[in-house]
């Protein structure tokens, strides 16, 4: 019996790459290919990239670079390189590094498998179309193996809102919406596996229209599936949340009372800059409209420090806004060019600037962030249960406020939502005990 090849796919940025991740593994299956946690002995690497950040190019030829050197010590491995730095920079990338085998962006990888045939054959493959064809459609369905009790499932893709900073546009190109018969057969098979929380993914999630209800009528429909118990969803558009969403917030028990909104400043100048086409003070009245649906829910949020021309008051606004919102948690970034992008092409602050910034920023969000978890002890909470802790005895998951929280229980409580006291509140977890 021919032994299976061996696939290991190193999965960079957000958790929409870790979904499609899931995707090309279970697309190459039928090539004949498990996966494995190591590249030592690996037939198929793939770096699945992300291109939102700074010199994500860059780390990824340093990447190959290392690869290289695994592949003069075994000439038969392939190694391929998907994702949005696929998508932007797929012929630069044949060019510069023969190691590399494939090149597939993120609207291709059902065709990975034709692609990996084409390489075994002595060929290179670059695919980085937009095809017609619905990529989700053209994959198999998803294997029915035991899974964690947690999963994502993307429901929309692209953007259409062109923020000055991103190239998210270019790289997933238009928003594109999933029929909500095709996610409600996913998600039951994802139940049917053993997921109790799906989390909805999109790159502008709540613009989801593939549902005559939008993204609150696919949540009402997820929530009558038989075993689901949980749903999340990220990342969403402050234009994008419509009434029947927030509704959903104070209505829909499977919705977990957490959302991540991102902002990126508190400067009205810098958002039209931004062309976020929102302001600060729209910003904060939907936050006052989300908190009457649902007055316990804990945000977070995406801030941006040194955007072009953004002045020490403008900074100032954005940490007043912080204050007058307080949140649970939030992501925060200093500014980098993305080369493509209209504020790429704008002076940019010098580097001491936005770094004494963003500290300021983190402090003050670490403060927040603190003070929530430490208003969380003495609660009761639902958590379910994911993992094994490093402790013998202790099991750890998230809390319906998707805080990390670890319990003393056995191991069969992985997979159980329970009710749990908060006991004490650390760095950047909390603990509890079973109620």
């Amino acid at each position: 019996m021919t032994p299976p090849k061996k696939l290991f796919i190193k999965t960079y940025g957000c958790q929409m790459n870790v979904y499609d991740s899931e995707r090309m593994a279970e697309a190459l299956g039928g090539q004949g290919y498990v996966t494995t946690d190591t590249q030592d002995d690996a037939d198929l690497i793939l770096l699945n990239t992300c291109h939102i950040r700074e010199k994500a190019s860059e780390k990824v030829f340093s990447e190959l670079g290392r690869l290289k050197l695994l592949k003069d010590e075994r000439p038969n491995l392939k190694i391929g390189v998907a994702g949005c730095v696929a998508q932007a920079e797929g012929d630069e990338i044949l060019r510069r590094a023969p190691v590399v085998d494939l090149v597939v962006g993120p609207q291709s990888y059902h065709r990975l498998p034709a692609m990996e045939a084409a390489v075994q054959a002595g060929a290179r493959a670059l695919d980085t179309d937009f095809p017609a064809e619905d990529k989700f459609e053209e994959l198999k369905a998803r294997p029915k193996a035991a899974r964690g009790p947690v999963a994502f499932l993307t429901v929309q893709e692209g953007c259409d809102k062109f923020c000055a900073f991103c190239v998210v546009p270019y790289t997933r190109g238009a928003e594109v919406s999933r029929p909500a018969d095709r996610i409600l057969t996913e998600a039951r098979g994802l139940v049917e596996a053993g997921v109790r929380e799906i989390t909805l993914l999109g790159q502008n999630v709540n613009a989801y229209h593939g549902h005559p209800g939008g993204l609150a009528g696919l949540i009402d429909d997820l929530a009558k599936v038989d075993g689901l118990e949980r749903i999340r969803y990220t990342t969403s558009h402050p234009n994008d949340m419509d009434e029947a969403l927030i509704v959903a917030h104070g209505t829909q028990p499977k919705l977990m009372p957490y959302l991540h909104l991102p902002v990126q400043s508190g400067s009205d100048r810098i958002l039209k800059a931004m062309n976020r086409k929102h302001t600060a003070d729209q910003y904060v009245d939907l936050i006052a409209r989300i908190r009457a649906a649902r007055p316990d829910i804990l945000l977070s949020s995406d801030f941006i420090v040194g955007f072009p021309t953004e002045t020490e008051a403008e900074f100032q606004q954005t940490l007043d806004l912080i204050r007058t919102i307080g949140f649970g948690m939030s992501y925060t970034f200093k500014y980098s060019t993305r080369p493509g992008t209209p504020a790429a092409e704008k002076p940019q602050l010098p580097d001491d600037v936005t770094t004494d910034r963003l500290h300021r920023l983190q402090s003050l969000i670490t403060k927040q962030q603190r003070s929530v978890q430490e208003s969380m002890v003495g609660r009761d909470v639902s958590v379910l249960f994911e993992k094994a802790g490093r402790m013998p005895g202790q099991v750890i998951g998230k809390s319906d406020y998707l805080h990390a929280v670890h319990v003393p229980a056995p191991v069969q409580m992985i997979g159980y939502v329970r009710r749990v006291r908060i006991t004490t509140s650390g760095p950047n977890s909390l603990g509890g005990e079973l109620i």
